[in-house]
């Protein structure tokens, strides 16, 4: 039963780090287009940076929590196992989708910045 509840956990765990990475990363490029001051090249390397870095992240956090906790020998308890580590898992990828806006968001205003600074004209 154990081998059972860890495949469930694996599948239903990484089916749901890619179709996030998938949403943020089609959606999210807009989002960098604005913040890169529509450089798209710059947007979409950020991007793909960015959805490598996820992968890492999550599915290493995935796989480390596979030894946490004690193994469910009952049907309740395999479910609460699943539910428990499944949830923490969702918990993690929303944690990492807001750190990711907010390190986007600041490090794109000041991209921006440079970007402005270096559109204008030289006075002399």
């Amino acid at each position: 039963m154990i081998e059972t509840v860890y495949a469930l956990y694996l599948a239903i765990t990484i089916a749901l780090t890619i179709w996030v990475a998938r949403t943020l990363s089609r959606n999210g490029i807009v989002f960098l287009m604005q913040c890169f001051g529509q450089n798209e090249t710059l947007a979409n390397s950020t991007n793909h940076l960015l959805v490598v870095g996820f992968y890492l992240i999550n599915l290493g956090f995935i796989t480390l929590t596979l030894s946490l906790g004690s193994e469910p020998t009952t049907v309740p308890e395999a479910i609460r196992f699943l539910s428990s580590k499944v949830g923490l898992a969702v918990i993690v990828l929303g944690a990492m989708h807001f750190f990711n806006m907010g390190a986007i968001a600041q490090f794109g205003r000041k991209v921006n910045s440079w970007l402005t600074h270096e559109a204008r004209p030289a006075i002399a």
